[in-house]
């Protein structure tokens, strides 16, 4: 469907009541496969890292990795689940040309977590304080294998439609790959897409603070299938959903939403259906395309895996998973906003600056939590924007970014030097108090040379000062502003208007 025959968005919520749910795949960080020991890494050259298990080459078992089983629990009880005391693998068959074994060794009816939730807040104008929580609730968390990758060669779209021909690379397949499951969640209206990335954010940054997975979804680490669907406000049932497949950052999460409520929309409108199908989000575009109908149920034709035994976690085992579990990120929120004295929006705008361990490490090496918020989400996100690059790649470290702060509050930089300071740290030409020396940066802390300056600017603006005299002290602000530029900006500011106003008094 063209763009142009789109119900507009705020159209849309306002006739139809959007439902969504999430399923998230992530790549654990484990050392080896789930089943064999080859190395569960990124790259490699096609097909090397691979072994009989992993290619499913008749006679070979598999053995289950207990890393992964422990990163699924951990992943369980940090999202608030029931884990259980027995669950068991199945094989889950369909063809794929990416699928060594042509069956896929998964959970199907007894999943290792079920019935948790995350709780998320989202931006809303019309809350107390300009945000609300929702919570998510997740259905299940179950382990499973990865299939390879097919890589379309030839064509304009990089899929199978017009390609010349189709390899398949094996290295990915059998990395083990947990499978986090939403709950349908309604009543979400104008900001289901946001629900969405927010979960998603939210959900990436628990699994990075548990050690999990490194959740790049550029590498495919993290993907998300996203399911919407539309129907009038109080419908006894919700309508026909379509899921969105492999979406690949949280941007396109919203994006994919938002329209598929658009589309939806005017698929109803014209008095037609909405198709049960899986569809492909393109990022150029910010569209989704039909894929595959899911209109006649898929057989998997599931049955218990015959090669491995059932999966039954102890209660001591799991309790120590549990003693173990890091401070997640709900928990470190709370805490760091309380002990900076910081909103539930300013928070964000560190989180969403990727700001937090940047602020928090400067705080740790000395830094007021003030100061540290200032020169990371002001100074160097300024330069991090110019640059392009992540706040975090910037060659300055906390320690250096604290040891700014800590010269401008000795008074030996003002801010304007500080700055110049920053310059020369990015600039590779060392420690703060190195670039102070070499550039000779330090505050003009000379009363004599100070005062030499203030009498200049006083005589070279007899009009000024002759205002400043009459009464009109703001017009100051033009001699501090002369004082600074004869001292290269190394004067203190405060201390200069102080003597100016001391000298045109005593005039």
């Amino acid at each position: 469907m063209p763009t142009a025959t789109l119900v507009p968005f705020a159209d849309a919520v306002s006739r139809y009541e959007p439902v969504i749910g999430l399923e998230t795949h992530v790549e654990l960080g484990t050392v080896t496969k789930m089943f064999c020991g080859c190395p569960a890494r990124f790259g490699g050259d096609p097909n090397t890292l691979v072994c009989p298990v992993c290619l499913g080459l008749p006679g070979s078992l598999p053995v289950p990795n207990r890393a992964a089983i422990e990163y699924t629990i951990r992943i369980g009880l940090a999202l608030n689940c029931t884990i259980a005391d027995w669950c068991r693998f199945a094989r889950k068959n369909y063809f794929y040309p990416d699928m060594p074994k042509n069956f896929q060794i998964s959970q199907y009816d007894e999943p290792l977590c079920t019935d948790g939730w995350l709780d998320i807040w989202v931006d809303d104008p019309a809350a107390d304080g300009g945000s609300r929580p929702v919570r998510v609730g997740i259905e299940r968390v179950h382990l499973e294998e990865d299939t390879g990758k097919s890589l379309h060669v030839g064509g304009s779209t990089g899929r199978i439609h017009g390609a010349d021909y189709s390899l398949v690379d094996y290295n990915r397949a059998g990395i083990p790959l947990v499978e986090i499951v939403t709950k349908p969640v309604p009543g979400t209206g104008a900001l289901a897409p946001e629900v969405a990335r927010v979960y998603v954010t939210e959900l990436r940054d628990l699994l990075r603070a548990l050690g999990v997975s490194d959740v790049r979804m550029e590498e495919g680490s993290l993907r998300c299938d996203v399911n919407t669907s539309l129907a009038p406000p109080g419908a006894a049932q919700w309508g026909t959903r379509t899921e969105t497949k492999n979406v690949n950052s949280l941007r396109s999460v919203e994006r994919a939403v938002r329209f598929e409520i658009q589309r939806q929309a005017a698929v109803l409108d014209a008095g037609d259906r909405v198709t049960l199908e899986t569809r492909h989000f393109h990022e150029e575009t910010g569209e989704t395309t039909a894929g595959r109908s899911k209109e006649e149920a898929q057989d998997y034709r599931y049955f218990p895996e015959p090669d491995l035994v059932p999966v039954a976690p102890s209660r001591e085992w799991v309790a120590q998973i549990r003693a173990a579990l890091p401070e997640l990120p709900a928990a470190r929120r709370a805490r760091l906003t309380a002990e900076w004295g910081l909103s539930d929006r300013e928070f964000s705008m560190i989180h969403n600056a990727g700001g937090v361990e940047l602020v928090e490490a400067t705080v740790a090496a000395g830094a007021a939590p003030a100061d540290a918020r200032k020169w990371w989400l002001g100074e160097l996100a300024r330069r991090a924007n110019e640059s392009g690059a992540e706040l975090a790649a910037l060659p300055i470290t906390p320690a250096q970014v604290a040891r700014v702060a800590a010269l401008v509050a000795e008074g030996t930089l003002n801010d304007q030097l500080a700055r110049q300071v920053i310059d020369g740290v990015l600039a590779g030409e060392g420690s703060p108090d190195e670039v102070v020396a070499a550039r000779d940066l330090a505050v003009v802390s000379d009363e004599g040379a100070l005062l030499a300056a203030v009498d200049e600017a006083i005589a070279a603006n007899p009009e000024v000062a002759a205002k400043v005299r009459g009464g009109k002290t703001a017009a100051a602000g033009a001699l501090v502003g002369a004082v600074m530029k004869a001292t290269r900006g190394q004067a203190d500011a405060a201390r200069a208007r102080e003597l100016i106003l001391d000298r045109l008094d005593q005039g």
